[in-house]
């Protein structure tokens, strides 16, 4: 009796290892790391600059702020949503919500712009544990709040893109929006989470299948949508129907590390910010490291395949756990969930890939 009860303890012993070492070789914890980035970068004072996006036209960044920390403690985040003007010679960041509660808690960002140029800003909201999208109409220095949009569908949102004034496709990172499956989602690596559509009535689901899905974008046609599922470390590529919405998937592009946020070039690349140590930013986020690494990564499709170049790669003292990183020229703005600052880089132009 006593050799099968062994027997049985040491059997759940070897499973419960090689179930360890898989998650950390998955997560990426085994990775060597090697910091590099060629061209200089200045902080810029904005806390949990989780989400960003510039406006094409104008060269506006909106950034959505929100100290995590803070929330995390109990205590009120003070959310806002900065303007940083890449025109100016010496840019700072402009507070666009001071009027917002202290609970206000936004997390991703998407800019529409219309034909005439008229631009519509939405923003997912966490306020008090309860999740909204909030529209504004903005006019370069000043958000003029539209509407709430609420939802059951939006179980856990994360990020969203407007296609248009009316039409939004929002990722819900999980499944379950708490408690022991929300963990045995994560650490299992279940494909259970999906992206929804408002069509300017409801909501509706429009794909699911998705290790965590991320960051969301378009291509410039409105015909691709782009879904970074950050536990299945890939790119998820859709083909969307202008008449009816609806994605149908096509492929995937690996990405080697954890995706969060991603942008889309004006020359139809996309930019990503990236955890290459999953689980060390997990760590990171219960207060538990000091610092998480930063990866920037450029993606270029070309025809059935992508080629994914590393641009930015800092083991986190410059920049802890960025999540997002935009480009405009050879600008870069990387920002974080819960660092200090955002940076503000310059890079060299012989590094900027070639473009498709």
């Amino acid at each position: 009796m006593l050799r099968r009860l062994l027997t049985a303890l040491a059997v759940v012993v070897l499973l419960v290892g090689g179930w360890f070492l898989w998650l950390m070789n998955a997560a990426g914890e085994f990775r060597t790391l090697r910091p590099h980035f060629e061209g200089s970068c200045t902080a810029v004072p904005v806390v949990g600059a989780e989400d960003l996006t510039i406006h094409p036209r104008t060269g506006i960044a909106y950034v959505s702020s929100c100290d995590r920390w803070a929330l995390f403690a109990g205590k009120p985040p003070h959310g806002a949503i900065y303007a940083y003007d890449l025109n100016a010679a010496s840019p700072r960041p402009v507070n666009l919500t001071r009027d917002a509660s202290p609970t206000f808690s936004p997390h991703g960002v998407s800019l529409y712009v219309a034909p005439d140029g008229a631009s519509t800003l939405f923003v997912i909201n966490h306020e008090r544990g309860r999740h909204t999208i909030e529209v504004y109409d903005v006019d370069q220095s000043r958000l003029t709040h539209r509407t709430t949009l609420s939802d059951p569908m939006l179980v856990s949102p994360n990020d969203l893109v407007a296609v248009s004034p009316t039409q939004i496709y929002v990722t819900n990172d999980h499944h379950y929006p708490s408690g022991t499956m929300r963990t045995i989602e994560d650490y299992l690596r279940r494909p259970w989470a999906n992206v929804v559509m408002w069509d300017g009535h409801g909501f509706r689901e429009v794909a699911s299948g998705i290790r965590l899905a991320n960051g969301i974008n378009q291509s410039s046609d409105g015909k691709t949508v782009y879904v970074v599922a950050t536990i299945g470390q890939a790119v998820r590529v859709y083909d969307r129907d202008t008449a009816t919405s609806n994605l149908t998937f096509r492929r995937e592009i690996p990405l080697e590390s954890g995706g969060d946020n991603v942008e889309v070039d004006a020359d139809g690349t996309l930019w990503i910010g990236a955890h290459p140590q999953l689980l060390t930013l997990v760590r990171y986020m219960g207060g538990g490291r000091p610092y998480a690494p930063s990866q920037i990564l450029h993606v270029i499709p070309r025809g059935g395949g992508a080629e994914v170049k590393e641009v930015y790669l800092d083991r986190g003292e410059q920049i802890s756990g960025a999540s997002v990183g935009a480009v405009r020229g050879t600008r870069l703005l990387i920002g974080a969930i819960a660092d200090s600052k955002l940076l503000d880089c310059q890079m060299a132009a012989r590094i900027v890939p070639k473009r498709p």
